[in-house]
């Protein structure tokens, strides 16, 4: 299923045509390039909640927020984010690229994938694709972008 979030990002970040194409069209194309229909099913959905997250701006998810709160972690979300993903979500806070609301999103994206642990690699790439579908977070996006493609040899946090 990620693999198939990574083609289409990928695929279409710099597309200048309709990125909003229809479900059977993509599920074609998709399976076209090799997919499995059940992990394109997942992918769709996938996206359609990211979609879904943004428009509700994740209203159950926060109270007021403030700049020194304490992000705690649930058991189920230390089993899938280890402390290198959730170090590095800190990080991204104290640089600016992340803010509570997207930082709470890159987290429920995160959950909702189907493998049992995320790596650090897989979960910058979640939090590219919940930048680029926030409107106002493009200079956020693009610093993320540095983050990862012109990335040093060694940790980033």
């Amino acid at each position: 299923m990620f693999d198939i979030l990574v083609y289409l990002f990928e695929n279409y970040i710099h597309n200048e045509s309709d990125i909003y194409v229809n479900h059977a069209d993509l599920t074609k194309e998709l399976s076209r390039a090799g997919f499995h229909d059940d992990d394109i099913f997942k992918a769709l959905k996938w996206l359609d909640s990211l979609s879904a997250l943004q428009q509700s701006h994740i209203k159950p998810y926060l109270t007021k927020g403030s700049s020194t709160a304490l992000r705690i972690y649930t058991p189920e979300e230390q089993r899938k984010l280890d402390v290198a993903d959730q170090g590095f979500l800190l990080f991204l806070e104290q640089i600016n690229v992340l803010d509570a609301n997207t930082r709470e999103m890159v987290i429920d994206r995160a959950m909702d994938l189907d493998s049992a642990a995320l790596s650090l690699e897989d979960l910058k790439w979640v939090v590219l694709m919940v930048l680029f579908n926030v409107p106002g977070r493009e200079t956020a996006y693009a610093q993320m972008e540095d983050l990862i493609f012109d990335e040093p040899d060694g940790p980033l946090h």
